[in-house]
């Protein structure tokens, strides 16, 4: 059978529940042992297409669903706006193939409402227990659902619990004489989870700037070249992948290439970009914060710094060299964040002049470059 949806419908409250979707009863195989061996996650349902998952969604009402791009009778494609129309609150990661054609599928789907892309494993690649892969799926799960947003299923048989109240963080703006307010010579964001869409959000009141605009976005190679062309369609600012000795010239964007460190270096005036294949920072490669300090570098406190949703604190070091120079950086709230690691980071160590939702942070940095 294709279909292995023999899991119970209802969890202990306190774990996450996640749907696999995926014509592939192997990798759905390697996934439910995977995410099963930490016992904060429950698969509570396996399936082989999107189809499938519509008719389960309702009765399962999954924290998390993983979904497939290709597959038969409904691929992920077509089945992400349903699913997510079906359980509003739910979110998808899409599962990848690390080819041209999987991340451009993976990277429409971003703008479609999924929070995150995971490339499938090879045969060859370890998943099993303490593995990368293992580590890195089941952080990205529990940063999605952190324990106050684990609710039960709905459940007519018992009465539900109440959910867990939300420690409200202490955000503190950063204050003082020292902070640069005039034009800076350079905007540079970071992101993560759930950055795509943000950067979509941002980057498009970010039209005919006069300074320019460097990403770092965490994301494997091939996704990021597909990313800078989904920025320049979405949003109509020219944006380029990284590459070394690039030129960087006001009124574009350039986003981090998966696998490196983007640093910009000053030859004579002339900006250009150079690429670091050292190691990761942050357990992050590209990282935000080599991408900081190469700015500080060059253009000292005119830089105007953006920490957008993720998972962990890249960003946190470079940020607060950057204020201690003069600079100013803005976090994108908890509320409109997908992960409020990396802006909760900046924002609770109080060195950000202001805390935002999405949709004001791209007006905001556009008051500040064009006055």
């Amino acid at each position: 059978m294709t279909n292995t949806d023999s899991h119970t419908p209802h969890p202990d409250q306190d774990q996450i529940r996640v749907m696999l979707v995926d014509d592939s009863a192997v990798i759905r195989g390697i996934l439910s042992k995977t995410l099963e061996s930490d016992p904060a996650i429950k698969v509570v349902s396996s399936l082989s297409n999107g189809e499938m998952a519509l008719s389960a969604v309702k009765k399962y009402v999954p924290h998390i669903i993983i979904l497939d791009v290709e597959m038969p009778v409904m691929d992920g494609l077509t089945a992400l706006p349903q699913l997510l129309k079906a359980c509003p609150s739910t979110k998808v990661i899409m599962f990848s193939s690390l080819t041209e054609k999987g991340a451009s599928v993976t990277l429409k789907a971003m703008t479609l409402g999924a929070v995150e892309c995971l490339v499938k494993p090879n045969s060859t690649q370890d998943t099993g227990a303490e593995s990368a892969f293992q580590k890195n799926i089941v952080d990205l799960i529990k940063g999605l659902v952190p324990q106050h947003a684990r609710t039960p299923a709905a459940d007519t048989r018992t009465a539900a619990p109440a959910p867990q109240p939300r420690t409200e963080a202490k955000i503190t703006l950063q204050q003082g004489l020292n902070i640069y307010l005039g034009k800076p010579s350079i905007v540079a964001i970071g992101s993560s989870t759930g950055g795509p869409q943000a950067l979509f959000e941002v980057i498009k009141s970010c039209k005919d700037f006069n300074v320019p605009i460097v990403i770092t976005q965490h994301m494997p190679a091939t996704f990021t070249k597909i990313l800078a062309e989904h920025i320049r369609q979405q949003t109509g600012v020219p944006t380029h992948e990284g590459a070394e000795g690039m030129p960087v010239q006001a009124g574009n964007a350039y986003v981090a290439p998966g696998g490196f460190h983007m640093k910009i270096v000053s030859n004579g005036g002339a900006l250009k970009i150079s690429l670091d294949n050292g190691s990761p920072e942050n357990f992050c490669k590209p990282a935000v914060d080599p991408m900081f300090r190469s700015l500080i570098e060059i253009f000292d406190k005119k830089v105007l710094g953006v920490i957008l949703t993720g998972m962990g604190h890249d960003g946190l070091a470079g940020g607060k060299l950057l204020v201690e120079k003069g600079g100013r950086l803005i976090a994108q709230d908890e509320a409109t964040s997908v992960v409020w690691g990396m802006p909760g980071a900046v924002a609770t160590a109080g060195i950000c002049n202001a805390v935002l939702p999405l949709p004001e942070i791209g007006p905001h940095i556009r008051k500040i470059v064009l006055g």
